[in-house]
């Protein structure tokens, strides 16, 4: 058996290299700061975005201004209420992991940015600022095809429910308790579909993650016999949903280096930002964009 390499295709002006068959793009021959001002090269990249859910390039030595034009032509930017901004690009939130800022454990989880937001983001553009020697990988997920490939008694059984999801109960939760509580007074948990439709593409999305905290109706006489198949029965079918993420043949792998970019559809994906390279330094630079209300 003879086995072809990926090809890179031309797509319009970009050239185009799938990284694996479900899910990323490296694309070529592609200017971001030229992007963030031509009408034509951005639609080619939106398009390309839909297709392939995360799109990566090499070597953009743009500014961070460009950086942050090329972000808004996808929409409006968005703050975090726990990383900082860079002070003269609000928006461009800053992922700085040094000797002084040793790595949290919160991007080495599966996770679709922002879910304990009403709207979370559309997606997001990030940037290599440093990288280390070895290591600092990340890995997207497509969770159109986590659902796709689900048993059909399981898609079954989740129609319908939905979920709930909390800033509280993951960034909040090494906070000291006032200030925990002060988190949770201005983000809510928010409730979103265990399935949402993509608002583009229509396609069907497996939308949970480890900012999702539980199932809020699953508490019927069609789930429930007794009280046992209420809590460890909803439990179990939200971790069971939750670790469709690891699943290798719904993932692709990118090595960062200097001013390399991703750009992903926070829609229908999600990402786990690999933490193996302490103490040496991570630093990325990310814009994300507001999205819209889940259905």
């Amino acid at each position: 058996m003879t086995v072809v390499a990926p090809q890179s295709v031309p797509c319009g002006s970009i050239g185009v290299t799938p990284l694996t068959c479900t899910i990323g793009a490296e694309l070529t021959d592609v200017d971001f700061a030229r992007a963030a001002n031509d009408d034509a090269l951005f639609a080619e990249l939106r398009a390309l975005l839909l297709e392939h859910k995360v799109l990566f390039v090499r070597d953009q030595d743009i500014s961070r201004a460009d950086h942050v034009a090329l972000a808004r032509r996808f929409g409006p930017l968005e703050d975090h209420p726990v990383a900082p901004s860079d002070p003269d690009h609000p928006g461009l939130i800053r992922i700085y992991k040094d000797l002084d800022s040793p790595p949290e454990h919160f991007e080495n989880a599966y996770h679709c940015d922002a879910t304990w937001r009403p709207n979370p983001p559309m997606g997001c553009v990030l940037r290599c600022v440093e990288t280390p020697p070895v290591g600092g990988d990340t890995i997207w997920v497509n969770m159109v095809e986590a659902y796709r490939r689900l048993p059909r008694e399981i898609e079954q059984r989740i129609r319908g429910l939905r979920a709930r999801h909390s800033i509280e109960a993951s960034f909040g939760a090494a906070m000291p308790i006032e200030q925990r509580h002060e988190l949770a007074g201005r983000f809510p948990d928010a409730e979103h579909p265990v399935v949402r439709t993509h608002p583009e593409t229509g396609e069907q999305i497996l939308f949970v993650n480890s900012f999702t905290t539980h199932l809020v109706n699953y508490h019927t006489s069609e789930n429930v016999r007794f009280g046992a198949d209420y809590a460890p029965g909803a439990a179990e079918l939200l971790h069971y949903l939750m670790r469709q993420a690891a699943v290798p043949e719904f993932q692709v792998r990118w090595r960062w280096t200097k001013n390399s970019f991703a750009i992903w559809d926070n829609r229908s994906t999600q990402h786990y930002a690999v933490q193996d390279y302490w103490p040496a330094v991570r630093k990325m630079e990310r814009a994300g964009i507001v999205g819209d209300a889940t259905y």
